[in-house]
This record gives structure tokens, C-alpha cells and sequence, in this order.
């Protein structure tokens, strides 16, 4: 019996995708719905091992979906509840083309919601599976926090954003879970521990906004994203309040004066006072303070390092300081520094923090206290001073938090040119990494940095060749990245021995080892053998290429692109080296002018 031939592309990559076309006929919708309830599901395009079986024979690049699921969205029922609105606004439509406002009216006050708290739970099954996946949920709300009133971006979404990373730090500040700051061009990223989770966001810094003269920007996707990150947020605010034994929504310990009730509403004067992250928010009734857990005791495993349990008893010790580390100290902040950060991260390490009452609401006490021990300023010089406390510029409390203990501030002062800020978020596992002369400095006391100049940068006499580097890179015919790369080449290959010299090399050497050998064959005094450290490491070299030789045919590829990216690495950390003796050369240029100039103003006033 003749089995039937099977037709083309009925089975494997022909029938696992499906083109967006495709997709859109399948489930009767329009593309902005369709990309909508993509986002909301979690659902995106797949590339295929073989584009063309996967688009059945055709020619071009489309976009495909799995067919499971667009299958799976088949079931989904807020697919009837966009057909639904779909309905609503041709009635809407059509009741304002026919000017019957009053059926309008109607439609528009029944409008239909969404309600998306299935697919939350749906998609995050348990908190841990939330914690793990809220960076790029707390980034954007943080970022749509910050927004005004836009075409694509509603105001009530804006606001919204704002109350939740609120209530989110202040659950943070409750659970002390802060453990890493950093201040960048980009905004100030924060890193929390949560349940055993590791969560880093960005918060942009707070600038005026310039609305866009293109769309580069579209904000209607990014909208669609809030709207299930806001709802997200909820919940995992929802869970946080309640593991910490905190009122949800939050609610102020103290209660306010008849005085306060008269100029604002209640709601208002709450939601100023929670935004502000001065005090602390209520507890459920009959709960206490977060006690501290006990010490943990860490058993050996079978087959463990005692090394690593040293360090994990080690990095637990120094989070347990790090937590109480501004307990019983406290901050005035000045009206020029940023208030919103420096009080979240104060708050978190158990400080109190106060500004001026003008400059915004819930100050707690003046600057006139003479417990503060911290006054936090951001100008060259202030008139008047109090001599019960240190002023400090802001980077000094970033900087204590990251170095988990309180950094003298000689470094710090008033007016004083600050030391590099470093950033916490490095691989310390990870090699092939560019480290500035001050991380060096600071991780290894026994680097030695090259000369300084007053400002601190370090400096390197210039050689006569790298005059003639910088002459070849200024010289405006000559493509400057062609013209690093040529240099970076020129210096590995001086770097390393070519092959025919150590060919030459190591025949001359024979020779001299074989008339070396001829005139011991006398007896002699014995002489210790002496390994000749070039020689050792010509050969390391040749049994390394050796080796390179034994991979694997079907490895060969990976070894090449790994061999690849390191070599892509090592030029990256080349260029940079560069960069940075460039910037010192040219310090030390300007730094010579200026003392040039001052001793010759100094000598026409002597001569005047």
C-alpha cells in the first residue's frame, strides 16, 4: 500500500509560526488592539531557525508568532470586552453625529472597563515570580511618574505611577531593604533586596519637561505597558504592606490640627504628607516594630568551601551594620539639593531628615536644632554656619552607602573638588574589565598611582611616540577610528614576538645550551639549573597554539567568536586607557598655562 505524499510546509517550522497577517484574521481584531493585548498577555514575536519553511516558501523577513499562542489568546476574554468597546464608540459615534447628546452622555458613563487582575495572577503565579520580574516595571512607572499631562500619556496614569512608587518606598524604608546607590547622567539607580530578590530600577532626575518636537517616542505602547505594570505594582504593593504588618493604602501615624483641616482637605494633606517620606506610615493594630531576625547559624555542607561560608558570614555581618548605619543622626537638607532621594535613602538607613518648610511640606524640625548633626549643601560657601555640625556635599551620603560604613568627610567638605563617584554595580567575577586608577587605588592599597597633579587626576609624561600619535589622530584627513584600531594592532604586535623571532631566538639559544653542554662534560662544581623565564614562556606559547589546534571541529566557531570578544574587550579597555591619559595630559596642559600666566600677571604687576 502507497502511503499518501504530505503536502508542503504542513508540518514542523510551516506549522509552529504564523505571520502577524495571519494572526489578526484569526482573532478579529485591529493591530492596535492586537499589540495591545500582546503586551497585557506577554506575548512577542519568535524568530525561526529556517525563516523560509516558517513563512512557508515566502520571500522578505515578517513578523512571525508562535501558533500556540495566538491559539492560547483565542481563549482570552478580554478579546469580547474590546469587541464590546468597539461597539460602544460607533453608538458613541453615531449619537454625535446625529446630535443626541443625551444618548451620548449615557454611553459614555457606561463605558466598559478593563479589568486586568487575571492576567496578573495569571502571568505571576506567586509573589517570588513578581519580585523577579519588577525592574522594568519600577523604571517605567518611576519614569511616567515624572510626566505631565500628554496627548498619548493620561493625567489620572501619571498620578497613579506617583501614588505607587511612593507607597513601593516606603515599604522599602520599612524593610530596610535598600543596598546599593548610584548617581549617573541618566538618573539615580537604586538596587533592594526583597524575599531573596535582587531588584534594581532607575529614577530620572527631576528636570523640567520638554515635550518632543517628533514622535520618536511612542508613548501609546508605553502607556499599554503602565497600565499592567500599574496594576502589578498594586498587587505587590498590596503583599509588601501586609508582610510588614503596615496599613494598606498607607495611612500617617499623627494626627493634624483643626488649623491644617482649614486650609486643605484631608486627602490632600495625607498625600502630601506620604509623598514626602518624612515620618513614618501607620502599622495594623497590635503589630510592633520589625524586630531584627537572629543571627542565622551557616552548617557546612558535604563538598562546600569554608571560604565561601567565611564571606557569606562576612557579607551578613556588614548588611546588618549597613541597615542601622544613620540610626540616631540627623540631616538637614538645604533648598538647592534634590530632597526626594537623599530623604528616601536617609529614611532607609534609619536617619531622621528635615529642609526648610517653605521649600516643601513635612519638615520636622528647623534648622535652627542644634542636634542636627549633618547639613547636607550643594553651593561653594553659606553665610551662616552652625558649629555642632558637618556640612556636606550630597555625594558623601551616596558614597557611605555604597563603602556600607560612614567615610571621613575631609573628602566631602563644603566647596571642596569631590573624589570620583564609583559605581557599586561591577562584576567582580567578571574579568576583562576597564578599572580607572581610582577603583584600583581604593580596592588595592598597594597600587601605586602615577603623578598627581592639585586636582587629583593622575598624570603621565607623554612620550616622544605619543606626540606623534596625537599628531596622526588630530589630522582631520585621517579616519580617527581606522587610525586607533592601526595603533591598537601596532602595539599588540610589539607586544607580542613574532614567530620567526622566536624561531631565531630559540636556534641561538640551542646553540649556546649545546657548547654549554660540551664544557661540562668536565667534572665540575654542580651549578643549579636556572629556567630562563623568556624561553618558558615561548614555549607556553607554542603548547597553547597546540592546544588551540586539539578543539573540536564543531567547536571551532564558538572558539573563534569567544576569542573574538575577548579580543573586541581588550581593545575597548585599550581605548579607554587612552581616553583617560589623553584627559590627564590635557589637565596637566591647562594646569601649566595657568600657573604660566599667573607668574607672568605676577611679574607685569611687580614691574607696573
Amino acid at each position: 500500500m502507497v502511503s499518501k505524499k504530505k503536502k508542503k510546509y504542513t508540518s514542523g517550522e510551516g506549522v509552529q509560526f504564523m505571520t502577524r497577517k495571519a494572526a489578526l484574521k484569526k482573532l478579529q481584531l485591529s493591530l492596535k488592539d492586537f499589540r495591545r493585548i500582546c503586551i497585557l498577555k506577554g506575548i512577542y514575536p519568535r524568530e525561526p531557525r529556517n525563516r523560509k519553511r516558517a513563512q512557508k516558501g515566502a520571500g522578505g523577513i515578517k513578523t512571525l508568532y508562535h501558533t500556540k499562542d495566538i491559539k492560547f489568546l483565542l481563549h482570552e476574554p478580554i478579546l469580547w470586552k474590546l469587541r464590546e468597546l468597539k461597539v460602544y464608540q460607533q453608538k458613541i459615534r453615531r449619537a454625535r453625529a446625529m446630535k443626541e447628546y443625551p444618548k451620548m452622555r449615557k454611553y459614555l458613563r457606561d463605558y466598559p472597563d478593563i479589568n486586568i487582575d487575571h492576567i496578573v495572577k495569571e502571568r505571576y503565579p506567586t509573589f517570588v515570580d513578581a519580585l523577579r520580574d519588577l525592574d522594568d516595571c519600577l523604571t517605567l512607572c518611576f519614569l511616567f511618574s515624572t510626566f505631565p499631562s500628554l496627548k498619548r500619556v493620561p493625567r489620572d496614569q501619571s498620578v497613579l505611577c506617583r501614588r505607587l512608587t511612593v507607597e513601593f518606598m516606603h515599604a522599602i524604608i520599612a524593610a530596610k531593604a535598600l543596598r546599593k546607590v548610584f548617581v549617573s547622567v541618566k538618573g539615580y539607580y537604586y538596587q533592594v533586596e526583597l524575599e531573596g530578590q535582587t531588584i534594581t530600577w532607575i529614577v530620572p532626575h527631576h528636570f523640567s519637561f520638554q515635550p518632543q518636537s517628533k514622535d520618536e517616542v511612542d508613548f501609546k505602547i508605553m502607556s499599554t505597558f503602565v497600565e499592567f505594570y500599574t496594576m502589578m505594582l498594586g498587587f505587590v504593593n498590596f503583599k509588601l504592606y501586609h508582610s510588614l504588618n503596615l496599613v494598606y493604602p498607607p495611612m500617617l501615624t499623627a494626627t493634624f490640627s483643626s488649623d491644617d483641616k482649614e486650609l486643605v482637605d484631608e486627602q490632600a494633606y495625607v498625600a502630601e504628607r506620604i509623598a514626602a517620606m518624612n515620618i513614618s506610615i501607620a502599622r495594623l493594630a497590635g503589630a510592633n516594630d520589625i524586630e531584627e531576625l537572629p543571627e542565622m547559624d551557616l552548617f557546612q555542607a558535604e563538598g562546600e568551601d569554608p571560604q565561601k561560608l567565611e564571606e557569606a558570614k562576612q557579607e551578613a555581618e556588614k548588611v546588618k551594620k549597613l541597615k542601622t548605619m544613620f540610626k540616631g543622626l540627623k540631616f538637614y537638607i538645604n533648598r538647592e539639593v534634590p530632597r526626594e532621594p537623599l530623604v528616601f535613602i536617609i529614611r532607609c538607613f534609619g536617619g531622621e531628615v528635615s529642609w526648610d518648610k517653605d521649600h516643601f511640606v513635612g519638615a520636622t524640625f528647623d534648622e535652627s536644632d542644634e542636634s542636627i548633626a549633618y547639613h547636607i549643601v550643594d553651593r561653594p560657601s553659606m553665610e551662616k554656619q552652625y558649629l555642632s555640625r558637618y556640612y556636606v556635599q550630597p555625594q558623601w551620603v551616596f558614597d557611605s552607602v555604597n563603602a556600607r560604613t560612614l567615610l571621613p568627610i575631609n573628602k566631602y567638605l563644603m566647596g571642596a573638588v569631590l573624589p570620583p563617584h564609583l559605581s557599586p554595580f561591577v562584576d567582580k567575577t567578571r574579568d576583562q574589565v576597564y578599572k580607572p586608577p581610582e577603583e584600583r587605588e581604593l580596592n588595592d592599597p598597594d597600587f601605586k598611582p602615577l603623578n598627581r597633579d592639585d586636582s587629583g587626576s593622575d598624570i603621565e609624561e607623554a612620550s616622544d611616540e605619543d606626540e606623534e600619535e596625537n599628531e596622526e589622530e588630530s589630522d582631520p584627513d585621517i579616519d580617527p577610528e581606522k587610525a586607533l584600531t592601526k595603533q591598537y594592532q601596532e602595539e599588540v604586535d610589539e607586544d607580542s614576538p613574532s614567530e620567526d623571532d622566536d624561531n631565531n631566538d630559540s636556534d641561538s639559544e640551542k646553540k649556546q645550551l649545546a657548547k654549554e653542554k660540551k664544557k661540562a662534560m668536565a667534572v665540575t662544581t654542580g651549578v643549579p639549573h636556572k629556567e630562563h623565564p623568556y624561553q618558558k614562556e615561548i614555549e607556553d606559547k607554542q603548547a597553547f597554539r597546540l592546544r588551540e589546534k586539539l578543539v573540536q571541529k564543531k567547536y571551532q566557531k564558538l572558539y573563534k567568536s569567544m576569542k573574538a570578544g575577548q579580543e573586541k574587550r581588550k581593545k575597548e579597555i585599550w581605548l579607554l586607557r587612552k581616553k583617560r591619559r589623553l584627559h590627564d595630559e590635557k589637565l596637566k596642559a591647562e594646569k601649566k598655562a595657568e600657573k604660566k600666566q599667573q607668574k607672568l600677571q605676577a611679574f607685569q604687576e611687580a614691574t607696573a
